[in-house]
């Protein structure tokens, strides 16, 4: 059963049949993510995790048609870093947990899903992406730094070291076909089809028996899900880039191009990426 006494205020929860639960973001303008948007999904995991074998199928969706779920807000503050139940870090709890729950957890992706909001969808089981509108990237390296929330070890798995290097240290955006043939989504569906694909999917799954579900996901898990260690190694590498002078130089020169291109930055990251002029650093660097 749906819980009601849930307290959010970027995210709605409806259950379109038993056993299948629906959540949408919604953070206008653009569905940037911040330190909010983290702690509710942390009540929305702890809630699936809750209902136990009554809950067989998780869509995570989008109400805004162009963007899924966008970068990560650091202009609103930094990462919380209480650990979460696992003892990972806030972030990568959230999507450790997401990954291992019982159900099937699906991204019903519509727009641009980059950064910290790919990484999301990198932890969902499984990903189904808008042919015409959907939009992928880890754009951390042309900013200065490093996935460090799961996409480096996630993409890999995924897409194997070729493509995940291309992915990363590009910066690059990459349609759904694209997505598609490298192994990032499940599929790319005609944007016409996508919700109906999805609800299909989610309420297939939903009349099928959960102790069964959860073993095939455990069986399957064996072999697929990212080490915690290299997750927080990770993370912590990112960190450490943030605090460098080459980071700084950087940044500073992205958010100057991004002021001066206005919310084209954000529909075409990948190529404003390339796009930025560094100016001379001072001596010394």
């Amino acid at each position: 059963m749906l819980p009601t006494e849930l307290s959010l205020g970027q995210f709605s929860l409806s259950e379109p049949v038993e056993g299948y639960w629906r959540v949408v973001f919604d953070n206008p303008p653009i569905n940037l993510m911040n330190a909010q948007t983290a702690a509710e999904l942390q009540v929305i995991v702890t809630a699936a995790e809750d209902a136990g074998d009554a809950l067989r199928a998780v869509v995570i969706s989008s109400a805004n048609p162009e963007f899924f779920f966008a970068r990560y807000d650091f202009s609103s503050g930094g990462l919380p870093d209480t650990p979460g139940p696992t003892g990972l870090p806030p972030f990568l709890d959230m999507t450790v947990r997401l990954s291992e729950l019982p159900a099937v957890t699906i991204a019903h992706i519509r727009g641009r899903a980059r950064g910290g909001g790919l990484e999301l969808a990198l932890a969902c089981d499984l990903r189904f992406a808008s042919t015409e509108t959907a939009v992928f990237g880890q754009p951390e390296v042309g900013s200065g730094l490093i996935p460090g929330g799961g996409g480096i070890e996630r993409l890999s798995q995924l897409v194997g070291r070729a493509r995940a290097l291309e992915i990363i240290t590009t910066s690059a955006d990459f349609d759904a076909l694209t997505a598609e043939r490298y192994g990032l989504i499940n599929r790319a569906v005609a944007d016409a089809d996508l919700d109906a694909t999805v609800d299909d999917t989610a309420a297939r799954l939903a009349g099928f028996d959960s102790q069964a579900i959860s073993a095939a996901k455990r069986m399957v898990d064996r072999r697929s899900l990212p080490s915690p260690t290299d997750l927080v190694e990770s993370q912590a590498l990112a960190l450490q880039l943030a605090r460098t002078p080459g980071f700084a130089h950087r940044f500073a020169a992205v958010r100057q191009h991004a002021a001066s291109v206005g919310a084209d930055f954000d529909r075409r990251t990948g190529y404003h990426l390339s796009q930025v002029t560094l100016p001379a650093q001072p001596a010394g660097h």
